[in-house]
């Protein structure tokens, strides 16, 4: 079987047995294309692999620079990748089986504090309808602690205002009901009661957050939106869309939040994901007490 269609046997199955999301299984499939071009220069196909083979890619991946992470991932793609392969009877073993992935230390997220928050929030603005659009999208990113995909591609049918929340249709297709919050809200009012209808002009969009082609932001597109705005606000180093959700997780914390509540808030499968955010709360309550407290 060529590599292409054996590539969209597994992307199907994955879509199908698992509901992973679009962003994931895209990520399979370059991970995989990666490898099946590494195997094909020297002669080989991805059935056709063996322990050897991924232990070379692995080998020059690291000699080339790759960062640990990324490595971690792409050899997480082939497992999944080759345990299907097993189970479909197309290879007697999976080659991956016995080799570790490389060891990664859990960073913290950048953290920013509720005044450099604020400062981001006013920072688009007001007398352009995309700016309005753009200080919305804050509002919402840091309200919600929805992750840059699930906002950008928020949809009108998405949106309940007279009940306050967004209904998110987050990773492996789970759906949950996401608080709005009275701020947030009022911005959401006022963007769709005036700056939406300008940026559209004539266009129909379902888009809650439209271009001026009635289509939905890509994550790219807001990422430099942000990057603007961050430079206008003062936020240079470690600003990126993922900063405001982190914020809205430790913010929550720092004031006293369930960190169930908060699990649940932001869509995580896992109580251990949330966790980290702790960490950040708990570095920021040191960090505090060290600058202020006359013992410390």
């Amino acid at each position: 079987m060529a590599s292409p269609e054996l590539l969209d046997r597994f992307i199907d199955a994955m879509w199908s047995e698992q509901g992973l999301a679009r962003n994931t299984l895209a990520a399979y499939g370059a991970d995989l294309r990666l490898l099946d071009k590494w195997l094909a220069e020297r002669g080989k196909g991805l059935t056709e692999a063996g322990k050897t083979d991924l232990l070379a890619f692995v080998s020059e991946r690291i000699a080339g620079g790759v960062h640990p992470r990324t490595l971690s991932r792409q050899l997480s793609t082939a497992r999944r990748f080759y345990g299907y392969l097993v189970r479909e009877g197309l290879v007697e073993r999976d080659p991956t089986a016995q080799i570790e992935s490389p060891r990664i230390g859990r960073p913290l997220p950048h953290g920013l504090t509720e005044r450099e928050v604020e400062n981001l929030l006013a920072a688009p603005s007001l007398s352009d309808p995309l700016g309005v659009r753009d200080r919305c999208m804050l509002e919402v990113l840091y309200a919600t602690g929805l992750r840059v995909s699930e906002l950008v591609n928020l949809s009108l049918g998405q949106l309940s205002l007279a009940n306050g929340v967004l209904r998110i249709e987050g990773k492996g297709s789970k759906e949950r009901l996401t608080p709005l919050g009275e701020e947030a809200a009022d911005w959401v009012r006022r963007f769709l009661d005036g700056a939406r209808r300008e940026i559209l002009g004539e266009k129909v969009s379902e888009a809650l957050f439209p271009t001026r082609r009635g289509k939905a932001m890509t994550r790219q597109a807001f990422w430099q939106r942000l990057r603007k705005h961050g430079a206008a606000a003062g936020i240079t180093q470690g600003l990126s869309p993922h900063s405001l959700r982190h914020a809205f997780a430790t913010h929550l914390l720092d004031h006293g939040a369930d960190l169930r509540v908060v699990q649940l808030l932001l869509g995580h499968s896992s109580l251990s994901t949330t966790q980290i955010y702790t960490q950040v709360a708990r570095k920021r309550l040191r960090d505090l007490h060290r600058r202020h407290h006359p013992r410390a």
